[in-house]
């Protein structure tokens, strides 16, 4: 495994210089935000397609440090009923693919996104129940005319693009929010599709991260390390759904946080000895989302803590012991 970082945490720095220290921290791999949410702070697809210079100090930048790009984010919704919205959101997408394929990377990072409840809808609607009936039909409708068609016309455009893994960030307000609509998305339009497995968006909806990677197996492409927080007192009165502002901590039911912040070492380690188990053998990309701790301060600790988590080695080949 290879111990990697979201670099949209310093989109507020040069890049040379967000690398310099990265760097001292013992960062391999870089997952660069590329479109959408993530933005476009270090890696504008549109720019460095359209200037040769300029994608020459990119590459050059990660070169001088001796890291790799693992993967492209860019976050959006693509399937956003306002379709001025959604066009943007799907030129990101395009661009970030002609740019991976022009560097050779094998792996882009998204959101399945999420439509309206019908065609003539302004904004999403994430369904979360069947009943009444409305929400069973809307669901439906989203899926079978707007989701699988959507993404089965993208698995096409990015093979042709070379393009070999798409990592979807399970994550709610989307239609692919957990393991069984990941899972229902990739055996509709195949097996392209994969799990951007973040455990901090399942946490909190009660799911077991080991469970889940058991279930997800192969089709785990990407992982976030990000760490979310449970608050019992707010849990037992509230539940898990929370609609409150992220700022407003002390009243919310959970909160993300820096790894070992929301659950312990054996946790974590619970956690990565099953990705192993399941075959997984690539980046834990860091994502800093803690309103408690600075952006280098909860880096810091969370490399500290992954350090003492990560299996780095091969497993072995033989078993002396048996």
């Amino acid at each position: 495994m290879k111990l990697g970082v979201i670099t949209v945490l310093f989109g507020d720095r040069p890049f040379d210089e967000a690398l310099a220290y990265l760097k001292t921290l013992g960062i391999e791999e870089l997952e660069v935000g590329a479109g959408g949410y993530p933005g476009k702070a270090h890696c504008d697809p549109a720019v460095l397609l359209a200037d040769d210079k300029k994608l020459k100090e990119f590459t050059d930048t990660v070169e001088k440090y001796g890291m790799k790009i693992n993967a492209f984010g860019c976050h959006g919704n693509p399937v956003h009923p306002n379709a001025e919205i959604a066009k943007k959101y799907r030129d990101d997408w395009h661009n970030a693919v002609l740019l991976a394929e022009k560097l050779g990377i094998k792996k882009l990072i998204g959101f399945s996104g999420c439509p309206g409840d019908c065609p003539e809808s302004k904004n999403p609607n994430w369904v979360t129940c069947p009943w009444p009936e409305d929400f069973f039909n809307v669901l439906k409708w989203q899926w079978e005319e707007v989701l699988i068609p959507y993404w089965k016309e993208e698995v096409k455009f990015c093979k042709e693009h070379g393009l070999e893994k798409i990592a979807l960030e399970m994550h709610p307000g989307f239609c692919v929010y957990n393991v069984e609509s990941l899972l229902k998305l990739r055996d509709a339009v195949g097996d392209m599709i994969g799990a951007n497995f973040d455990p901090s968006h399942l946490i909190w909806q009660g799911v077991d991260p080991v469970a889940a990677i058991r279930k997800l197996g192969s089709a785990i492409y990407h992982v976030h390390a990000k760490d979310t927080k449970i608050d019992k007192l707010n849990t037992a009165v509230n539940g898990v759904l929370d609609t409150k502002h992220y700022g407003d901590e002390i009243h919310r039911s959970w909160i993300f946080r820096s790894v070992g912040y929301g659950n312990d070492l054996q946790y974590w380690r619970d956690m990565i000895s099953n990705l192993r188990l399941v075959g997984y053998d690539d980046i834990l990309s860091i994502e800093h989302e803690d309103s408690l701790m600075t952006s280098r301060e909860g880096l810091e600790k969370a490399v500290e803590f992954l350090k003492l988590s990560m299996i780095r080695e091969p497993s072995p080949k033989e078993m002396f012991w048996a």
